[in-house]
């Protein structure tokens, strides 16, 4: 049986030219960053190569770009870095209440050290309510972290905006790009971006391997104790081979990001137009102007999303009911509880995420499929 993927928000394949290019530092080019002979330089080239990779895709500097094990690390450093080297200017940061748990979770282990959070309210279509968050500003707030674009519902902030809130009452401003880099195109000054969470695995990269990309002369401390890696900001010897793996990703991935996104965007159209004549009391969740190319979160009338996905999966389809850290929980979306999803709907939902090899004929399995399983 054929394997349809249709789970890219989960993880991405790895290309074969980041592949090819991670091999030689397994075993060739096997040296150790920190080392000062010959094979060690090697390594630590590569490693900084990549790193000017990483900060020309999102326009900052070298310097400003630190390599972390995942997208999660690099959301708790930057959170609780920035809340510990800042305590004495204030304890109040500014979140949403649909953050990936790597930054719900982060904000809940501060509120129990003393850090007071705010949890923005957001619309039906998943934009955070702005007013609000002019509202909720005080003297005693220090940081706002806002993901760039929600991993279940696709809905895209409007970051340049919340960066400029941010910036006009003297707050740093970090973004949750996990999602984002690879599907959205990225410019930190551009976008009044102070901060800035990726990981390589969703742009056709490795797993394993993400990037903190911090403004020169914001203050962070450090939450990992050992040696004096990454500018003395992350112990811990660099993982030379992914890093290698993450700067060709997304070097591949800034470099083809339009002809990308048309290719997704046009399967979701076939896709959303021709279910929505075949199968009745559907919903599409989230906005679908301002919305990942490739994502369709989509909640069935009555309907229960593990059954969907188990038909799906018996049929070769591999899709999702949301957020791939958060499998295994019974409870109902955070995300879709805070647009305030009809209960008829909430617990038949499941994420559909289209990647550059889904093909049109793809799209006609997956409808057909769906119409056999939900009738």
């Amino acid at each position: 049986m054929k394997v349809i993927y249709l789970d890219h928000s989960a993880t991405t394949y790895v290309k074969r030219e980041v592949l090819n290019a991670m091999i030689p530092y397994f075993n060739i080019e096997y040296g150790n960053p920190s080392s000062m002979y010959s094979i060690g330089r090697s390594a630590k080239r590569a490693l900084e190569h990549a790193r000017a990779q990483v900060s020309r895709a999102l326009n900052a500097q070298q310097s400003e770009i630190i390599f972390t094990s995942c997208g999660s690390e690099s959301d708790n450093l930057a959170i609780k870095g920035f809340a510990y080297a800042n305590k004495n200017k204030g304890n109040h940061i500014i979140t949403s209440k649909i953050e990936h748990p790597a930054v719900l979770n982060t904000c809940k282990r501060l509120e129990e050290k003393g850090y007071r959070v705010t949890y923005l309210n957001c619309d039906e279509n998943g934009f955070i309510d702005v007013n609000q968050l002019k509202k909720e500003i005080n003297k005693d707030t220090i940081l706002i972290s806002i993901m760039m674009a929600n991993n279940e519902i696709g809905t895209i902030q409007d970051v340049k905006q919340i960066g400029r809130i941010a910036h006009d009452n003297g707050i740093v401003f970090h973004t949750d790009a996990v999602q984002g880099v690879g599907n959205v195109k990225i410019d930190v000054n551009e976008m009044n971006i102070d901060m800035l969470s990726l990981s390589a695995h969703k742009f056709y990269g490795p797993k394993g391997i993400g990037a903190l990309y911090v403004r020169d002369g914001i203050n962070i401390e450090r939450i990992q104790d050992g040696g004096h890696q990454e500018m003395n900001r992350r112990a811990g010897t660099e993982n030379v081979a992914e890093i290698v793996g993450l700067g060709k990703a997304i070097e591949l991935a800034s470099f083809n990001i339009e002809e990308y996104n048309k290719h997704l965007l046009d399967l979701r159209q076939y896709f959303i137009s021709e279910i929505k004549g075949k199968v009745k009391d559907i919903k599409i969740n989230g906005s679908l102007e301002k919305r990942l190319s490739g994502n369709i979160n989509i909640s069935f009338k009555g309907k229960e999303s593990s059954e969907i996905l188990l038909g799906l999966d018996k049929r070769g389809i591999c899709a999702s009911g949301g957020s791939a850290c958060s499998s295994g929980m019974n409870s109902p979306s955070h995300v879709l509880l805070a647009i305030g999803l009809n209960k008829e709907y909430i617990n038949g939902t499941i994420r559909i995420t289209l990647g550059e090899e889904n093909t049109k004929q793809d799209i006609d399995y997956l409808i057909k499929s769906l119409e056999e399983i939900l009738s």
